[in-house]
């Protein structure tokens, strides 16, 4: 729909120069970083405030124009488009750290404040926010998507990490999901219905999250394997000997030989997994040994730990250079990363018939996962411009996710539905769909905030 021109004078008359139609600026904020087309906005306001984004969505409400928040446009699956057109909510100036409180270990943030940088808030104090999804988000963004990351087997994703959260709503009422009491039994909990909800149901303008101390010691280590299985055995093993993985990475066969063209690495080309525990410096010698003993007695070869922090980074050189890598298999194409996750012990099957899906297409690829938790992304390289590539390339991610969701796993482990994955959540979720929708009526009766996003726009 086209802006009406009493709301378009509105907005620029109360936010100045933070009020933009401007084509270029629209065009960004109409596109994430995934293989979608732009969506683009009919314009964008830079809200600096709580009260001016309950003040932005009540114009908009009172106009029926749709209302797309954005934080720094780093989702995958089309969340920022804006499909019906509309105001795009940028909190990307919202970047106050409200309040730390040590003692809670709990600190409350604006939306705009990215993870590195309430880390660096936080350097002197002892604490630090463990959820790591792999690129600068902003933690509104985190939560309105339900990320995670490379340390969720340890610490959870956003979804344990969130106490409390401030949102507007759709009339532009202002309400706080929770208090700051470390558990409650009161009522509905409101903080994890918005955490994930992708901006359908309102705009978080504040979270208050936990905070976990910063380790005393690290140990990192790496091992090959002579199979998937037993690589996901050994991860198994791992956590059921109650060793305290911090993150666990896995890089296929395939992965493994592109980095080590890449990087000049020399690590075996097998199954390869990546460690990293956290803990005591006197009980993470005694845990890395124990590590050692499983990793082994299961086939790994070249296991290597250390507990320094620099050649820790060596060790992880592999994983941390594996994006590149990937996209060095066929310079020109881009990678698309595909997202599932599955019950550990079904986790071994699915890579094995996903790396079959890689091998009897046109592509190059292959396989890496955060595989603590049983996720794991097929990334494979595609020219976005070739129909028939695209194609080929969205049937496997077609067979890949159905097979995940028939093995008692979902279709997004870290990315989100939003417009890309929406047929897949209705077959993975069935009639619970309906309740989503239901809840989405109750909540935006107009249907306002991010039209087309979980579910078909109507």
């Amino acid at each position: 729909m086209s802006l009406p021109d009493s709301l378009a004078h509105h907005l620029a008359t109360r936010f100045g120069d933070r009020f933009s139609r401007a084509a270029v600026l629209c065009e960004q904020h109409g596109k994430g970083e995934g293989f979608y087309p732009p969506a683009p906005p009919d314009a964008v306001v830079f809200a600096q405030s709580t009260e001016e984004v309950s003040a932005i969505v009540k114009a908009c409400a009172a106009e029926g124009v749709p209302i797309i928040p954005f934080g720094a446009g780093t989702s995958l699956e089309g969340h920022v488009a804006a499909l019906k057109g509309g105001v795009c909510v940028d909190l990307s100036l919202m970047t106050g750290i409200v309040s730390v409180a040590p003692e809670d270990m709990q600190a409350t943030v604006e939306p705009g404040v990215t993870r590195k940088q309430l880390n660096a808030y936080l350097r002197d104090t002892g604490l630090f926010f463990p959820v790591d999804p792999g690129a600068e988000s902003t933690l509104g963004g985190m939560a309105a998507t339900r990320a995670s990351g490379t340390s969720t087997v340890r610490y959870g994703s956003m979804r344990d990490n969130i106490v409390a959260l401030e949102v507007v709503l759709a009339d532009g009422s202002i309400i706080r999901t929770a208090s700051r009491a470390a558990k409650s039994s009161a009522g509905y909990d409101l903080t994890r219905l918005f955490t994930g909800s992708e901006g359908t149901l309102g705009i978080i303008t504040r979270l208050t999250l936990k905070l976990h101390g910063i380790p005393e010691a690290v140990t990192s280590a790496v091992a090959a394997f002579p199979s998937v299985a037993a690589a996901v055995e050994t991860v198994t093993a791992t956590l059921q000997a109650g060793l305290p993985l911090a993150r666990v990475e896995f890089l296929d066969e395939a992965v493994m030989e592109a980095v080590n063209r890449f990087t000049g690495l020399s690590y075996r080309a097998a199954p390869t997994l990546f460690f990293e525990l956290h803990g005591a410096p006197m009980a993470i010698q005694s845990q890395a040994e124990d590590l050692e003993a499983i990793a082994l007695d299961l086939g790994g070869q070249d296991f290597r730990w250390t507990a320094d922090a620099e050649e820790g980074n060596a060790l992880w050189a592999a994983r941390h250079k594996a994006f590149y890598a990937i996209s060095s298999m066929h310079p020109g194409r881009q990678v698309l990363s595909m997202d599932s996750c599955v019950p550990r012990s079904r986790l071994s099957e699915c890579i094995l018939a996903a790396e079959a899906d890689i091998a009897a297409s046109s592509f190059r690829g292959g396989v890496v996962g955060h595989v603590g938790d049983g996720n794991f992304h097929v990334a494979v390289l595609v020219d976005p411009s070739d129909p028939e590539q695209m194609a080929e390339a969205e049937a496997i991610n077609d067979r890949i996710t159905r097979r995940a969701i028939a093995a008692g796993g979902t279709c997004t482990g870290e990315h989100g539905i939003g417009y890309g994955r929406i047929d897949f959540l209705a077959e993975e979720m069935g009639g619970a769909v309906g309740v989503m929708l239901k809840i989405k009526q109750a909540l935006d009766p107009q249907g306002l905030f991010n039209p087309g996003k979980l579910f078909r726009a109507p």
